[in-house]
């Protein structure tokens, strides 16, 4: 009886082990199934790098001439979107405070197209590689002057009547705002540093305005077309100023385009300014700026600028020979 009990064991042991393996077995199966298995031979493809199409890169407008960008902002934005939607193209509005920073910037391909004084377009057209595209006219005129302006309650009545004053000048190489005063006072053997007091350079025309109306300085040279827009639009401190003495006319500041924007695309610009006067929206926008619309410009209208420059170069070096004479 012992020895059928003892066997008996012997089997219900070989049973348990038996079992046990075999589930050992399947638990090893399912492990197997579950796994996730790597094929080295398969390759997944890199991502491609992002490309940029030429319609999704902004386009760089800046404003560094004629109406002053500070004062009409908004319509200035309003200019640059139309642009952008015209040419299908994002636009950005650009500001800066010098007009040979805006050279600088067209020069190196950072702004796309300005608006630019007419004496920094002469300067740098041939040294930055910018081309003129379109010139708005105003009052149905391409031309602007250089206003002499003082205060208006004050007993100024020409140029010879500031000496010894204070005096704002706009920009180093603005036109109406440098040059052109810089030239009279040439042709009476005066520079500004002998002439005046003391000199300031506001880098606006309405800052200019607002100086010789606040009676911060005794006389200011400006953009006509800068005060002849707000003494129409908003003639608060234009009112508060007198003009004693106007330039010649010259050719109106133009819209100008870098030397890196594709010949397509610059048509594509020419066609969408040429025609904004007969698209309401368009017309809406030129209002606000006083623009009547855009035309094609001429080299023509800015030979008389070439030629004042020259002048101002040689009653300058006339001066410096007359001034080492008498030393």
């Amino acid at each position: 009886m012992h020895r059928i009990l003892s066997i008996f064991a012997n089997k219900r042991n070989i049973f348990v082990l038996f079992s046990a393996l075999l589930l050992l077995s399947f638990q090893a199966c399912s492990r197997e199934n579950d796994s996730k298995v790597i094929d080295f031979n398969k390759r997944i493809p890199d991502p491609q790098p992002l490309v940029h199409k030429s319609s999704d890169i902004p386009l760089k407008f800046a404003v560094g001439a004629m109406i002053s960008p500070k004062a009409t902002f908004v319509h200035y934005r309003e200019l640059v979107d139309y642009i952008g939607k015209g040419l299908d193209r994002p636009a950005e509005l650009v500001q800066r405070k010098t007009y040979s920073e805006i050279n600088e910037l067209l020069g190196e391909g950072e702004i796309d197209l300005a608006f630019i004084c007419s004496g920094p377009y002469l300067a740098g057209k041939d040294k930055q590689g910018f081309m003129a595209v379109a010139t708005p006219l105003i009052r149905e005129s391409d031309r602007y002057q250089s206003y002499l302006i003082v205060n208006r309650n004050s007993t100024l009545q020409d140029l010879k009547d500031l000496k010894g004053g204070v005096f704002a000048f706009t920009d180093p190489d603005s036109l109406t705002g440098k040059i052109i005063p810089a030239v009279w006072l040439a042709e009476i053997k005066e520079t500004p540093e002998t002439f005046f007091s003391k000199v300031i350079y506001t880098y606006s025309h309405d800052n200019s305005i607002l100086a010789v109306a606040k009676g911060l300085v005794d006389g200011a040279a400006v953009d006509s077309l800068v005060w002849d827009y707000f003494q129409e639009k908003d003639p608060k401190w234009t009112s508060l100023t007198r003009i004693i003495q106007k330039s010649d006319s010259y050719g109106i500041p133009p819209l100008v385009v870098s030397r890196n924007i594709s010949v397509n695309l610059k048509e594509r610009l020419k066609k969408t300014l040429f025609s904004m006067h007969e698209d309401p929206e368009g017309k809406k926008i030129l209002n606000g700026l006083m623009i009547d619309r855009f035309t094609a410009p001429s080299e023509g209208w800015y030979e008389a600028i070439r030629q004042i420059e020259d002048q101002s170069n040689h009653l300058t070096r006339q001066r410096h020979a007359t001034q080492d004479a008498q030393k």
